[in-house]
């Protein structure tokens, strides 16, 4: 019987882990090696090399709604896109509320995870932690790993020669930076073209002399701000569109979205991507189509080498006087501390069984949490993955056989990346993993279940956003507000909003209640396939993610 948990990061993932831990009755101490919450999402302008931090500007691209862990709403008075102060205000007023801070140890490093000499029938670990230079030993009967996947920054320069030899410029790793200031009035070269590498682009175009963006994928650019202004994902991540992805070809349906990204800009023209290509992904930036535009930053392929100050592009052309490189290659994820049998079972999260449970091992007393990137928020998938690992280790749900569970991972293990930071290998469909992980455990609400009882309800889940409380409704660690959360989504997207009131259009609620009516026969259809294919719709694409 698990008992004593340890859990390793006081991120989300960890914040998520010590809370579930605590509503199964287990007993979680949670290691962290920073000297307070939050992770990633903690800022700090010092830049440390063993710890990942957000730059100054970043802004969410998740909404609030889609982000919030799913009995825990964001206040409503929080913008619907969050800077990392307010995200980082969230976790506080989180952990207070559910009284986690007093499992924490803060400034308590992890040092090392191995399995005990008799884990074959106990399952018990044995954890290694310093603080303040003194080292201690403990037993635990669990371990969740809540690191994350941005641990190490990944700086490829073998890739791109001349940059440590010839090159006499600065060059650096998205990880170091910070702000603009001391890029002011030079010429950047920013490679990579992911989330980061478009915003550090458009925030330098504001004070550098030129920024060139070095782009190796076809990449599709979305705004936050959707139809009618109100945020991208919750007008897109519905269990319609979910269903509509899974019941039409995939040829079809890329044609649709294609054609929806191209409505904004054509992408072609602005070289960005190509309705011709069959791999893609899509990254979200308001400003960058008008950065391209005014000419404040240039889009360049893929570098092929680099001189004393200048970068060589692969299509022959060549920018002079470069005098800053910042690579935004993104990262990966050593695990140092956990023993070396343990850590070659890792190679990828598509190595887990549903991205968590190492299947080798004899006993499932280890879980990977947040080793995963949603095309929606990883809040929210990190907390469901907590929900059901600690399910298990409670002992009221349990794991299939190690057979079973290594056939589950060699059927959905794609060919190794060439890239080992390569955000493919562990890209899923929002949706259609947490609900797989929500069918584990039991909470997943049956929206055909629903029809028949709270159709008002239903219809909300069905065609509206899928926010985190939907998971709350049924099974274990229902919540009593989930409903009324749910009901009142759209009020809590437009209070922050209402600082300046206007006539209302009368006519919209009664239009809301007539579509309602009208799409009441699909939802009875979509309902009863969502009934007898639990599998439905687990086909991944390149969306946004917080």
């Amino acid at each position: 019987m698990v008992r004593r948990v340890a859990v390793i990061g006081a991120g989300v993932g960890g914040l998520a882990s010590v809370k579930c831990c605590l509503d199964e009755g287990l007993e979680p101490t949670c290691f962290e090696r920073s000297e307070d919450i939050g992770g990633l999402w903690r800022y700090t302008d010092s830049v440390d090399g063993t710890r990942v931090s957000v730059y100054r500007s970043v802004i969410t691209n998740t909404s609030k709604e889609m982000s919030c862990f799913s009995d825990f709403p964001f206040p409503e008075d929080f913008p619907n896109y969050l800077p990392h102060s307010l995200v980082l205000e969230y976790f506080r007023m989180y952990v207070r509320h559910f009284d986690l801070l007093r499992h924490i140890r803060f400034k308590t490093t992890a040092l090392s995870v191995r399995r005990r000499p008799d884990f074959a029938t106990s399952g018990q670990w044995e954890v290694v932690t310093e603080t303040d230079g003194v080292r201690e030993s403990h037993v635990f009967d669990a371990v969740m790993v809540c690191t994350g996947h941005y641990q190490e920054p990944y700086l490829p320069l073998d890739s791109f020669p001349g940059i440590g030899t010839r090159f006499k410029g600065q060059y650096l790793h998205s990880q170091e930076y910070r702000d603009v200031e001391p890029f002011r009035g030079k010429r950047v070269l920013v490679v990579g073209i992911g989330n980061t590498g478009g915003d550090i682009s458009v925030e330098l175009s504001h004070v550098a002399a030129k920024v060139f963006l070095s782009a190796r994928s076809h990449t599709w650019v979305m705004s936050r701000v959707s139809n009618h202004g109100f945020p991208c994902d919750m007008v897109g991540t519905t269990r319609f569109n979910h269903f509509l992805d899974w019941l039409l070809p995939s040829a079809f349906t890329r044609r649709i979205r294609f054609r929806k990204f191209n409505s904004w800009f054509n992408h072609t023209n602005y070289g960005l991507a190509s309705t011709k290509s069959s791999k893609f992904k899509a990254i979200i930036n308001e400003e960058l189509p008008f950065c391209l535009l005014s000419g404040t930053v240039v889009l360049k392929p893929s570098v092929k080498e680099f001189t004393e100050s200048s970068a060589v592009f692969e299509d022959g052309t060549t920018e002079e006087n470069i005098d800053v490189v910042l690579f935004a290659t993104g990262y990966i994820f050593p695990f140092p501390f956990l023993e070396e049998s343990v850590r070659s079972l890792i190679d990828d999260n598509r190595s887990l069984y549903r991205r968590i449970f190492p299947p080798q091992l004899e006993k499932p007393t280890l879980a990977i949490i947040g080793l995963v990137q949603l095309t929606g928020s990883i809040m929210v998938g990190s907390e469901m993955q907590a929900r059901w690992v600690t399910g298990i280790f409670a002992g009221w749900n349990k794991l299939p056989p190690a057979s079973r569970m290594m056939a589950d991972v060699l059927k959905k293990k794609p060919p190794a990346k060439r890239n080992p930071s390569e955000r493919e290998n562990l890209k899923m469909s929002f949706i259609g993993y947490t609900d797989e992980i929500a069918a584990c455990a039991g909470v997943k609400p049956s929206v055909l279940r629903l029809l028949l009882t709270d159709p008002r309800l239903a219809l909300a889940i069905f065609f509206g956003p899928c926010t985190p409380y939907q998971y709350r409704l049924v099974g274990r660690g229902a919540w009593s507000g989930a409903r009324d959360a749910i009901l009142t989504q759209w009020q809590r997207t437009l209070k922050p909003l209402r600082t300046r009131m206007v006539d209302e259009d009368s006519d919209r609620s009664s239009g809301w209640c007539w579509m309602c009516l009208l799409a009441l026969p699909v939802a009875l259809t979509a309902g009863f396939l969502l009934s007898k294919h639990p599998q439905l719709g687990c086909r991944p694409w390149a969306g946004p993610q917080l």
